[in-house]
């Protein structure tokens, strides 16, 4: 083989060396920044279930206000009370879950880039959600209704 042909070669023998090493780089930052998209997503959806929790609690605690004010003269107080009581714990309890799965979300994810929303927001919101839900089962064991037409 002549002297140039040889190279020929060996320079593009080093120019493709040259493009996988480009090319590996760019795979590896790609890759890290899908992590950290994937860890940004995670956030949002430890953000979804806490509303779907306090959702779930603001409809259990309507539902037993409502059944104290609708069932009466249907049911007999005593169901009307145990089923307004039921609904009003329950709701308790999804306000503390609520804070409880977004503290606690099992293996800490990634590094993020979007802000979390701080604990103290979370724990003094549900914690004043949990005091209208003992009020509300106050009211309902104490046989207060809302004025009738």
């Amino acid at each position: 083989m002549p002297k140039q042909t040889l190279e020929r070669s060996g320079e593009k023998l080093a120019e493709s060396a040259e493009k996988i090493k480009r090319s590996t780089h760019g795979v590896e930052d790609s890759a890290a920044r899908t992590t950290e998209l994937a860890a940004d997503r995670t956030v949002f959806a430890a953000e979804r279930t806490y509303a779907a929790w306090v959702r779930t609690g603001l409809m259990a605690l309507a539902s037993g206000i409502g059944a104290k004010a609708l069932l009466s003269g249907v049911i007999p107080q005593w169901l009307i009370i145990a089923t307004g009581t039921v609904l009003v714990l329950f709701s308790a309890f999804c306000f503390g879950a609520a804070v409880w799965r977004h503290l606690e979300p099992g293996v800490p994810p990634p590094r993020v880039d979007v802000s979390r929303i701080p604990a103290w927001v979370l724990v003094a919101v549900n914690g004043f959600l949990a005091l209208v839900a003992l009020a509300a089962l106050v009211g309902i064991w104490l046989g207060w209704t809302p004025a009738g037409p």
